[in-house]
């Protein structure tokens, strides 16, 4: 959105003026207060505040009165220009009128759903649930060799336990990143491996060398050097984020109820290339 601003002469001259309000009251303004009529048009306040609401952030330094003076400018023009306009709307601005009345309603009701009020029981309840009673306050220091064959892995494993040093072997055999630091892969907590590979460390004890375990990057050899219980944070230090997840959580269940109570239906096109989304030519009319 521009609102043009005029040269510097005049803003600095519209600067010292007074606010160019109607000769109505302002504490009788309201959102219907008619502020121009173009040919039987009104544009209202309410008109004036909601493009002054979709402004970027940089007109927060623009004076009220010269913001004033340019918004109803804009509006003027644009009436004009739209009391001008004959024939039909091109296609491609039709859908994205259609697009834009779309968004409003979906941004309100967004709004509306996130916007509800967070209780101090939902959000003790979140605080012990991720922090206190989820498995995540445990910490694991690990190191793992990671080969491309099972029969490898439990080669590796026959090796260490013959005596072989697990850190050696690491440096030797390993094919991942980790391998040229003996394996090491410092603490980690849940979420942080992928699931199989957690799993396996989670089911050791210090010291253990686990069977091999495979993920999408091969076959482990994992030991289970030690673990340690993580300080969890205190509830005000992580309040913002928990509310943050609830509402995010809120919407998505009003989105899935949404979706299971509407009879939704989307044609197969058989070979549908993807690319037909950039063919603009389809909008000409």
């Amino acid at each position: 959105m521009f609102i043009r601003i005029k040269s510097l002469a005049t803003f600095a001259l519209a600067a010292t003026l007074s606010l160019a309000l109607p000769a109505q009251a302002e504490e009788t303004l309201t959102a219907g207060t008619v502020m121009a009529t173009v040919d039987g048009t009104e544009i209202t306040l309410g008109h004036m505040i909601a493009l002054r609401n979709s402004l970027p952030p940089q007109y927060d330094q623009v004076p009220a009165n010269i913001l004033y003076d340019g918004i109803l400018e804009q509006l003027i023009q644009q009436t004009l220009l739209m009391q001008s306009f004959e024939g039909d709307l091109p296609l491609i601005y039709q859908m994205t009128v259609e697009n834009e009345r779309r968004g409003v309603y979906a941004r309100t009701v967004i709004e509306r759903v996130m916007g509800e009020p967070i209780t101090d029981e939902q959000l003790q309840k979140a605080y012990e649930e991720q922090y206190l009673n989820s498995g995540q306050g445990i910490e694991y220091s690990a190191a793992h060799i990671l080969v491309d064959t099972e029969d490898e892995a439990k080669a590796l494993i026959e090796e260490l336990n013959g005596g072989a040093d697990f850190a050696t072997l690491a440096k030797e055999k390993s094919t991942g990143p980790s391998g040229a630091q003996g394996g090491d892969l410092g603490w980690f907590s849940e979420g942080m491996m992928v699931e199989p590979f957690f799993d396996a460390v989670a089911a050791l004890k210090p010291d253990e060398i686990s069977p091999p375990v495979q993920s999408e990057f091969g076959w482990h050899v994992i030991l289970l050097k030690e673990t340690r219980t993580k300080q969890s944070p205190e509830l005000d230090q992580v309040r913002d984020a928990l509310e943050e997840e609830l509402r995010r959580a809120a919407f998505d269940g009003y989105v899935e109820k949404l979706t299971k109570a509407a009879d939704i239906e989307q044609p197969e096109f058989e070979g549908l290339d993807p690319e037909i989304v950039n063919k603009t030519d389809l909008m000409e009319n």
